[in-house]
């Protein structure tokens, strides 16, 4: 039983780790915490649903569609919202503020096109039966889950550390002023990091949308929050953080609905959270940053 739970635990925590990771990407290049990301993640699963059935396409085609409609969300965010302020010298609350503003703008949007119900993807779109691995049982999603989170971690960090690309984005997190001294284009690299990190919004949106089964306008919503969660826990702007936190908060909430009750499921995610971050206030991996008078 234990066993049992520390597998479905597993699942929901590569979910949030899915979210997450787009969503560091994107504060630890830009510095900005991107509150329109649940949204553009929402845009994601409308259009899998749409081109699943309204065009009959599979699933995979459903993902590719997902991915392009939140990487363009996102690119469109950067260039009329992001952009603007980055060229005035804004502070860091201000794009906070201002995509709060452009999730509303979205899932208004999102509301007058589809309506407020929940909307579902048709049966059979994920295989249904059940895998037995070692006496556990796993469905098709929940296999599918925990190995693209873990591949799309290993790829990010792979690309981060290894790639010409990568070297640039660490050095624009570094300085952005030193990068263009360097002869980077940090404006394009801006651009491309919240076009990436949009597109992984929209693959989780259609992952989370599976495994809940159901899609609607503020679906966005829970899901930001266990994402802010996610990557102050595992340290602002760490990818590898990000997949700790999400798996940490996944295996919190199924324990304790397990073994306390569902209704202090969150109570329980959210208290740990709060006594690990009392214990290390930078999250699992970030790092002290020291302040100089």
């Amino acid at each position: 039983m234990l066993a049992q739970q520390f597998v479905n635990a597993l699942s929901l925590g590569c979910i949030y780790a899915l979210f997450a990771l787009g969503f560091t990407l994107v504060f630890g290049v830009l510095g900005v915490i991107n509150l329109a990301h649940g949204a553009v993640f929402m845009v994601g699963a409308y259009a899998a649903l749409m081109v699943i059935t309204r065009l009959g396409l599979p699933l995979w085609g459903a993902i590719i569609a997902a991915m392009l409609c939140a990487g363009l969300s996102g690119a469109v965010v950067d260039a009329l919202v992001l952009k603007p302020l980055r060229k005035r010298g804004a502070p860091h609350l201000i794009p906070m503020i201002a995509t709060i503003g452009v999730a509303i703008i979205i899932n208004n949007g999102a509301q007058a096109v589809f309506g407020a119900d929940n909307l579902r993807f048709p049966l059979g779109t994920v295989p249904e039966q059940v895998l037995q691995i070692a006496g556990l049982r796993m469905t098709v999603l929940d296999l599918g889950v925990i190995v693209l989170s873990f591949v799309m971690m290993a790829g990010l960090m792979m690309v981060m550390r290894r790639t010409q690309f990568g070297r640039a984005l660490r050095a624009i997190a570094e300085s952005p002023q030193a990068a263009r001294l360097m002869g980077i284009n940090v404006e394009r690299l801006f651009f491309v990091t919240s076009l990436a990190a949009a597109a992984m919004g929209g693959l989780a949106g259609v992952l989370i949308g599976l495994n809940s089964n159901a899609i609607f306008p503020l679906m966005g919503q829970h899901i930001l929050l266990k994402g802010i969660a996610v990557i102050i826990l595992g340290g602002m702007g760490d990818i590898r953080g990000a997949m700790l936190g999400g798996l940490f908060l996944g295996f919190a909430e199924v324990l304790s609905v397990a073994y306390i009750g569902s209704e202090m499921r969150d109570a329980v995610a959210f208290g740990l959270l709060f006594l690990i971050l009392l214990l290390r206030p930078q999250g699992l991996l970030g790092k002290t940053i020291q302040r100089k008078a």
